[in-house]
């Protein structure tokens, strides 16, 4: 697996829902990227002016709201990921 460098997060986006209220499926170009995303590891975190590591917030398997266009998407062992800043996310959704 990709381990990210830095204040960096690897996210596997979660799956869009398919079919729509009144049972409208919808083909896999009309579904929009979704914004929530699992996470599946993490990066060391960033350094701030003193030289201080700033950890990273989030913990493996949280489910993160990000941005919708935001990082780098990768493909490895034929699944789809994105790498994105740890400033890039948005909120973790608590179950």
């Amino acid at each position: 697996l990709l381990r990210p460098l830095g204040n960096r997060v690897l996210l596997r986006r979660l799956e869009a829902e398919e079919t729509l209220k009144g049972g409208i499926i919808l083909p896999d170009n009309a579904k929009k990227k979704q914004e929530h995303a699992e996470v599946v590891a993490i990066g060391t975190g960033k350094k701030d002016k003193n030289g201080q590591l700033i950890p990273i917030t989030v913990q493996v398997g949280d489910v993160v709201l990000i941005e919708k266009y935001s990082g780098q998407e990768v493909a490895l062992n034929e699944e789809d990921y994105v790498i994105a800043r740890a400033d890039d996310l948005i909120a973790v959704i608590e179950k």
